[in-house]
């Protein structure tokens, strides 16, 4: 399960009606918009719960680093670092052996989304994050056209600026049609970047604070 919201009997019914084990539950990143259902999930479930190795938490959790797989079988779940929207920020690309040797699609969270990327100012200074964006979207641009992007929220979110309702895309469509996505040089990235920053989530920094384990 990745990036789950606050209701674990959501994901352990689905688990139940397919017959199927939850052994992973992975955020992304410590949200700063909702407070995740991730622990409480993996608790219930009996799952590991995964952060990048330098998520700053009062909990202990199950670490992973930058090309660390976990394996499900036949699905290989490669852990991508993709600093920027927050520094922990992770990216999940995923190949189904059933389908083929490469990879399918990559979960990614907050970071590159249908039609835009995700803010970078609200777990570091916003030139920081941008800079880290601009090249973990680098690296990002140099995966299969065809490959398929899950993102972990589309219109309607804070999180980003110009967010499409289709809440799926591909590195193809985006390298066209994505400003964000198109821009090829640092500091035009990070002015880009800097323009009309919306308001925070309600709450952003408190909610973070939570999904640190750090509750008042």
């Amino acid at each position: 399960m990745c990036d789950p919201i606050d209701d674990p009997e959501l994901y352990l019914g689905l688990a139940r009606e397919n017959n199927l084990k939850i052994r992973y539950v992975i955020d992304t990143h410590l949200h700063a918009d909702h407070v995740s259902g991730g622990r409480t999930l993996a608790e219930m479930s009996g799952a590991a719960y995964v952060l990048h190795e330098s998520a700053d938490t009062q909990y202990a959790f199950r670490r992973v680093r930058h090309g660390e797989v976990l394996a499900l079988g036949n699905v290989k779940i490669q852990v991508l670092h993709t600093p920027g929207h927050t520094p922990e920020h992770i990216s999940l690309l995923v190949t189904d052996e059933t389908r083929g040797p490469e990879p399918w699609f990559l979960l990614t969270g907050h970071t590159l989304m249908v039609g835009d990327v995700g803010r970078t100012e609200l777990a570091t200074q916003p030139k920081i994050g941008a800079r880290q964006l601009f090249e973990t979207i680098q690296r990002l641009k140099k995966f299969p056209e065809y490959l398929e992007i899950l993102p972990g929220a589309y219109a309607g979110s804070v999180c980003g600026r110009a967010l499409s309702g289709k809440p799926v895309s591909t590195i193809g469509f985006e390298r066209r049609f994505n400003r964000a996505f198109q821009i090829n040089a640092v500091d035009e990235f990070v002015a880009f970047m800097l323009e009309s920053i919306p308001a925070p989530p309600p709450s952003a920094a408190a909610v973070r604070a939570l999904n640190q384990g750090r509750a008042q």
